[in-house]
C-alpha cells in the first residue's frame, strides 16, 4: 500500500471500486445507487465483467476513466493499491461463486471489502475470509440490505430493551415466484446463474434464504444451535432447490421456522419476520416496510410507522424522509453503504467507531454459510435435527 494514500483530507468522499455488476448485470447499479445516496463515496474503478473486453466497456459507460477500467480483478486489486488516489473499499457483486476469491485479493491487498450475500460457496472459504479479514484489520461488510430498514432496527431495539419478555417463537420467511417455471432454460441472465451449481452453490436457500435467516437472527440476537431442513426442487431438471422449510432450535430454548420459496406462485418479494415473546409479539413485511406490529400481550396491536408515531432512535438513524412517504430497497442499501462509510472514516482516522453503527460483517457471512451447510446436511439426510 502506498504511504498516505488513505490519508487525505477527511471530508473527501470514501474511493470505491466495484467488481462485477456490468453490462446486463441488476445488482451492480443497485449498489451504485445506494453507495451515491448518502453522498459517501465515488466509484472510480472497476472490473465489472468476467470478459475482459465487457468489463473496460462497462466501466467507460458509467463514466469511469479508462485507466482504472479493468480487465480482470487481479489486475485492479494490484494496480489500484499501488495508486496515491486507489480505493479505499471494492463491492463485490458477482455471481456467488467469486465472492471469496475476489474478497481475498483485495484483503491482501489492503482495502476494504463490502461483499454481496452469500459470504462464500462453503464454510471453509468463509473461514478463510474471517481469518484474512482479522489478521489485516480491515473493515468488511456484507450487504444483507434488510438490516438497514428503519423499522428493522426498530424491532431490534425493542426485542434488546425487552419489551418483548422472554422469545419463544421466530418466523421468517421470504416467498417469490419467478422461479415457477424453468426460466433458467431460456437464457435469462439472474436465473441462468442462480440455479447453477458452480456458480450459485445453493439455490433458494443461498439467493434468498439467508436473508430470512439474517434478519431474524439480527433482530433477535439469538443463537441457532440445531436446525431440520427439508430442501425441494419442484421444477423439473432444475439443479438446485427452489424451496426450503426449516426448524430452527435456539439457545435458551426458543423455537423458529423459515420458509424460502422461489416457486410460491402469487408472491413477488414477500420477506416477513415475527418474533413472539412472554410479554408480546411483532410483525415486519419487507412490502410494507414503513410499518412494525407491536401487540403487547392483552392489548390491541399498534402500528408503529417509521419517521412517525411509535419510532425510537435506532429507527430515526435510518430515515431520511417523513413518515407517509415510502422508503424502502435502495434506501436500505444505502444505509448499509452509509454505516460502512462511517466505520472506515474511524479507521482512516483513528478514531472510536460510535457504538450506534452496525452493519453484517464478515462473521455473520459466516453464520450464514453455517446455516446454508446444515440445512443442506439435515435434508440430505432426510431431514434430521444436525447442529449449526
Amino acid at each position: 500500500m502506498v504511504e498516505g494514500r488513505s490519508d487525505a483530507a477527511a471530508g473527501r468522499r470514501i474511493r470505491l471500486g466495484m467488481v462485477g455488476g456490468g453490462q446486463g448485470a441488476f445488482i451492480g447499479a443497485v449498489h451504485r445507487i445506494a453507495s451515491r445516496i448518502d453522498d459517501q463515496y465515488e466509484v472510480v474503478a472497476g472490473a465489472l465483467s468476467s470478459t475482459p473486453k465487457k468489463a473496460v466497456a462497462s466501466a467507460l459507460e458509467i463514466g469511469i476513466a479508462a485507466d482504472r477500467a479493468y480487465g480482470s480483478f487481479e489486475e485492479m486489486a494490484k494496480a489500484e493499491s499501488k495508486r496515491a488516489d486507489g480505493i479505499d473499499a471494492v463491492a463485490i457483486v458477482t455471481p456467488n461463486h467469486m465472492h471469496a476469491p475476489v474478497a481475498k485479493a483485495f484483503l491482501k491487498a489492503g482495502i476494504h471489502v463490502i461483499s454481496d450475500k452469500p459470504l462464500s460457496l462453503n464454510v471453509k472459504e468463509a473461514k478463510e475470509l474471517v481469518a484474512l479479514a482479522k489478521k489485516s484489520g480491515l473493515i468488511f461488510a456484507v450487504t444483507h440490505n434488510y438490516t438497514g430498514y428503519p423499522m428493522i432496527r426498530q424491532a431490534r431495539e425493542m426485542i434488546a430493551a425487552g419489551e418483548l419478555g422472554e422469545l419463544r417463537l421466530v418466523q421468517a420467511e421470504y416467498i417469490q415466484d419467478w422461479l415457477t417455471e424453468p426460466l433458467e432454460k431460456t437464457g435469462q441472465k439472474q436465473a441462468g446463474w442462480r440455479t447453477d451449481p458452480k456458480l450459485a452453490g445453493a439455490g433458494a436457500l443461498g439467493d434468498i434464504g439467508t436473508h430470512a435467516y439474517n434478519l431474524l437472527s439480527f433482530v433477535t440476537g439469538l443463537t441457532t444451535e440445531t436446525l431440520l431442513a427439508d430442501l425441494t426442487t419442484f421444477v423439473k431438471g432444475r439443479k438446485l432447490d427452489d424451496n426450503d422449510a426449516v426448524l430452527l432450535r435456539f439457545k435458551g430454548g426458543a423455537k423458529g421456522m423459515l420458509w424460502a420459496s422461489q416457486v410460491a406462485v402469487g408472491n413477488e418479494n414477500g420477506l416477513t419476520l415475527r418474533v413472539y415473546g412472554t410479554k408480546g409479539g411483532i410483525s415486519w413485511r419487507q412490502e410494507d416496510p414503513n410499518y412494525l406490529w407491536f401487540a403487547p400481550f392483552g392489548q390491541p396491536p399498534r402500528r408503529l410507522t417509521r419517521g412517525g408515531h411509535g419510532a425510537g432512535a435506532a429507527a430515526g438513524r435510518m430515515t431520511r424522509v417523513p413518515s407517509g412517504h415510502p422508503e424502502g430497497y435502495l434506501e436500505g442499501f444505502a444505509n448499509i453503504y452509509t454505516e460502512v462509510a462511517r466505520a472506515i472514516r474511524a479507521a482512516r482516522d483513528g478514531s472510536p467507531l460510535d457504538p450506534a453503527v452496525v452493519f453484517p460483517t464478515v462473521e455473520d457471512g459466516l453464520k450464514g454459510m453455517e446455516f446454508i451447510e446444515a440445512a443442506v446436511k439435515s435434508s440430505a439426510k432426510g431431514g434430521v435435527w444436525v447442529k449449526v
